[in-house]
């Protein structure tokens, strides 16, 4: 089972605009979460030692459960790195079991994550997530998770 899970997009905006959909609640809110989910909710204090809760809700047909995820900001290096670890929470950003939440056992509690930023000219960025951790059973969800939210956000940007 995959130990890390990496997705790269160049995107057709500047590197400002590629990084303020990771700082500004409006746009976290329309890219997080795979295809077909929504997310109604996104509280961001983007700062290192700072926290953010995000949420994604599964479509009716998808049971329609409301997820929370909270980001807790260990690095920021302006428009190359941010470094955070998430984990699933309740609405107020407490940590909370994956199983209780009908994940699977291996669920991994937390998630590193690493999202780095290349300007490639004026009006076009590559950014790349990697996420580490012991994807267990959902190794093949989490890649395609991740590829889905990424193209939602380059969605932003046409």
């Amino acid at each position: 089972m995959a130990k890390q899970i990496e997705v790269t997009k160049i995107f057709n905006a500047p590197i400002d605009m590629v990084w303020k959909v990771w700082t500004d609640p409006e746009l976290v809110k329309r890219w997080w979460g795979p295809k077909y989910f929504i997310s109604p909710m996104a509280k961001i204090n983007f700062q290192e030692g700072g926290n953010s809760i995000v949420s994604m809700k599964a479509p009716k047909e998808m049971g329609g459960q409301e997820f929370y995820s909270i980001w807790n900001y260990i690095k920021i290096i302006p428009f190359q790195t941010i470094e955070f670890i998430q984990s699933l929470c309740d609405k107020d950003g407490n940590k909370t079991d994956p199983v209780k939440l009908g994940m699977p056992s291996d669920f991994p509690l937390d998630i590193r994550t690493i999202v780095t930023f290349k300007k490639v000219t004026d009006n076009k960025t590559e950014m790349t997530v990697t996420e580490f951790a012991d994807f267990g059973t959902i190794s093949n969800f989490a890649q395609l998770g991740l590829e889905q939210s990424l193209e939602k956000m380059a969605v932003i940007f046409s």
